[in-house]
């Protein structure tokens, strides 16, 4: 369910869980990562809570791959994406001659939405984990109550989230994705037939080690998968904006 909810039902779920989008109306500043401490609190249901405001850093959403710099491809180990051979030459064509599709304000997809460069608050009302970004006015309600997935013919830029627990992991499958979004702003790109496996995984009171395994048939010879922490945003009085996207 990636962007079919409207505003005002977003913020009906949000005003029956108490929560808002931020915390005071305290002047907004650039946040600053906290080191892991402690232990994950812990919801009522005896679930890890994540809720608070996070962010990444890393410069995946320039290119994914160790090319600028060290991505955050764990697997393969060369820290390059398995094209099939005819996918790697279209990419090289991408590269060239395409804009990055998210220039244009489209959503980024998954996984990419989670490694945008800027910050995100995390909800956790009954049944579901939601997500809102400040980049692209964007936001995931993850249902963790067992429903199934949409129809194979529904594609979305954000694709359709399903959540479950593992243990203290929170573990997302993401189906339905079309193939509008790239994966950064060098060209890596996917088919419609993405299938992303997320995984959410406490590492002290500050910290998320997140992972997302990424499979394609029409476009990479196997399956592949990234990391890397995310941090609670803990300076007092922070608070999430949207970040309008303008041409």
């Amino acid at each position: 369910m990636h962007g079919s909810l409207t505003f005002h039902a977003l913020a009906a779920m949000l005003i029956l869980t108490g929560s808002a989008l931020g915390q005071t109306k305290s002047a907004r500043q650039k946040p600053k990562p906290s080191a892991k401490a402690g232990a994950m609190p812990r919801t009522p249901d005896g679930k890890p809570d994540f809720q608070g405001v996070w962010e990444t850093h890393n410069v995946a959403v320039k290119d994914i791959e160790d090319r600028l710099g060290k991505g955050i491809i764990v697997t393969p180990e060369d820290g390059k994406i398995p094209y099939l051979p005819a996918a790697a030459q279209e990419r090289d064509t991408l590269r060239a001659h395409q804009k990055d599709p998210a220039a244009d304000c489209a959503l980024p997809g998954v996984p990419r939405q989670m490694y945008a460069p800027a910050a995100f608050q995390i909800l956790e009302p009954p049944g579901s984990v939601v997500i809102l970004f400040e980049t692209s006015h964007a936001y995931r309600v993850i249902p963790t109550d067992g429903r199934p997935h949409l129809p194979t013919d529904i594609k979305l830029n954000e694709g359709d989230s399903r959540g479950h627990w593992e243990g203290d992991t929170l573990v997302v499958d993401v189906t339905n994705q079309n193939d509008k979004t790239w994966f950064d702003m060098a060209g890596n790109f996917h088919s419609d037939a993405i299938h992303v496996i997320e995984r959410f995984t406490p590492a002290g009171a500050n910290t998320i080690n997140y992972e997302a395994t990424i499979e394609d048939p029409k476009t990479y010879t196997r399956p592949w998968k990234i990391a890397f922490p995310i941090i609670r945003v803990t300076k007092p009085g922070y608070e999430i904006t949207e970040r309008a996207c303008g041409k």
